[in-house]
C-alpha cells in the first residue's frame, strides 16, 4: 500500500509516461504470430580445439619442471628444461669444425688464385689448374657442410628447453624431474580454454534439415536458461557405420566463461520452422508455481491471466495457452499489478 502512494504522485507528476493512446501507466505490447525455428535437442560433448601433448625432441635427464596440472601457461613460456650439456659441447665442436673449414678454404682459394696466374704465364699445366679449381670446390662444400652441422646441432640445443605452443591449462604431466627422457617422449599435455567445441552425434532421420538451416544453439544441461549462440558448425558427410549416426561439430564463440572441455550440454539444432504466439520476456510474470501476463482489453481493463509457456526464443518465449493473438499485454507487470489493485479499489 505504501509503494501504491509513493507511486501515485510520480505518476501524477510525469505525466509522459503513460500512453497517449490507451492512458496506461505502462507500455504494452500486442501478441502476434511470428515465424520462429523448430528445434530438436542432443545431447554434446565439449572439447577444445586447440589441444596438444608435448614431447621431447631430443633425449637426456630432465633438470626442471615449471609447471604442474591445473596451471595456466602462456604462449612461449618455458615448460620444461632438457639437460643439454652434451649438446652445448657438440655445438662447440661443430663452431670448430666450421673454423677448420673455413681456413681450408681460405688456404684452397689462395692455391687456386696462384694456380690460375701460372697458367696464364704457362708455367703449369692444366692438369694442375684443374687439380686447384677442385680443391676449392671441395674445401666450399666442407664450409657448407659444417654450417649445417651447426644448424642441426643448434636445433638441438634449442630442444632442450620446451616451450607452451599456446596459452592453455596443463591437464597432464607425463616425466618427473630427474627422469631421462627418449626423442618422442610426450611430457606435457595441455588445452586452450580461449575456442571449445560441442561435438554431438545426430541420427540420420535429422542430418538433412540440420545440414540446411545450419542453425544451433548450446544451453547447459543443469541451466537451460544459459544459451550460447554457434559461430559455425561442420556436418561430417559419413554416417557410423555401427550406430548410424552423424557426427555434427558446433564451433562455440571465443571465451565462453563457465565451460570446460568434457562436459555435456544440449544443442538444439534448428530442424524447421514454424508460426508460434510470442510474447516479450519483460511481461512474463512469476508467482510461486504460477505463471501469468497483466492482460489489457479495449476499455484498459487489466487482469492477471495464467498461461502455459513452451520454448524460449531470444527476448521472447512461445506462448502454449491462456492467450490469443491480437491480445495486449502489460510490458511492467509491476505497475501493471498497481493499476489493477487501483482499479479494484476505485470500484
Amino acid at each position: 500500500m505504501r509503494l501504491i502512494k509513493s507511486l501515485i504522485p510520480f505518476i501524477l507528476i510525469c505525466p509522459q509516461i503513460l500512453l497517449a493512446e490507451q492512458n496506461l501507466p505502462f507500455d504494452i505490447a500486442t501478441v502476434k504470430l511470428e515465424k520462429s525455428p523448430q528445434t530438436r535437442a542432443f545431447d554434446g560433448v565439449v572439447e577444445a580445439i586447440n589441444k596438444a601433448t608435448v614431447s621431447a625432441q631430443v633425449s637426456g635427464r630432465v633438470t626442471e619442471i615449471n609447471f604442474d596440472v591445473n596451471d595456466y601457461v602462456k604462449k612461449g613460456e618455458v615448460i620444461l628444461r632438457i639437460r643439454d650439456n652434451e649438446y652445448n659441447a657438440r655445438l662447440r665442436t661443430a663452431k670448430a669444425g666450421l673454423n677448420e673449414a673455413k681456413a681450408g678454404y681460405k688456404d684452397a682459394q689462395l692455391e687456386y688464385k696462384r694456380i690460375n696466374g701460372l697458367v696464364k704465364e704457362k708455367i703449369v699445366s692444366n692438369a694442375d689448374f684443374d687439380k686447384a679449381k677442385a680443391a676449392l670446390k671441395a674445401a666450399e662444400a666442407r664450409v657448407a657442410a659444417s654450417e649445417a652441422k651447426i644448424t642441426e646441432v643448434q636445433e638441438q640445443v634449442d630442444n632442450t628447453v620446451i616451450r607452451a605452443p599456446f596459452s592453455g591449462v596443463v591437464v597432464e604431466r607425463h616425466v618427473q624431474v630427474g627422469e631421462t627422457t627418449q626423442m618422442g617422449q610426450p611430457v606435457m599435455t595441455g588445452f586452450s580454454l580461449h575456442e571449445l567445441r560441442v561435438n554431438t552425434d545426430i541420427p540420420q532421420a535429422f542430418i538433412n534439415p540440420i545440414r540446411k538451416y545450419q542453425k544451433a544453439s548450446v544451453r547447459f544441461a543443469e541451466n537451460a536458461g544459459k544459451i550460447i549462440p554457434v559461430k559455425s558448425m561442420i556436418t561430417f558427410p559419413y554416417a557410423n557405420p555401427t550406430s548410424h549416426t552423424f557426427r555434427v561439430r558446433a564451433n562455440l564463440p571465443a571465451k565462453v566463461p563457465n565451460l570446460l572441455p568434457g562436459m555435456l550440454v544440449k544443442v538444439d539444432f534448428t530442424i524447421d520452422e514454424a508460426e508460434r504466439l510470442l510474447i516479450p520476456n519483460a511481461a512474463i510474470v512469476h508467482r510461486s508455481e504460477v505463471v501469468a501476463v497483466y492482460v489489457v482489453n479495449a476499455q484498459n481493463r487489466v487482469m492477471l491471466r495464467q498461461i502455459r509457456l513452451g520454448h524460449r526464443f531470444g527476448d521472447k518465449t512461445e506462448v502454449l495457452a491462456g492467450i490469443t493473438a491480437g491480445e495486449n499485454v502489460a510490458l511492467d507487470p509491476v505497475r501493471a499489478g498497481i493499476y489493477l489493485k487501483q482499479q479494484a479499489e476505485s470500484k
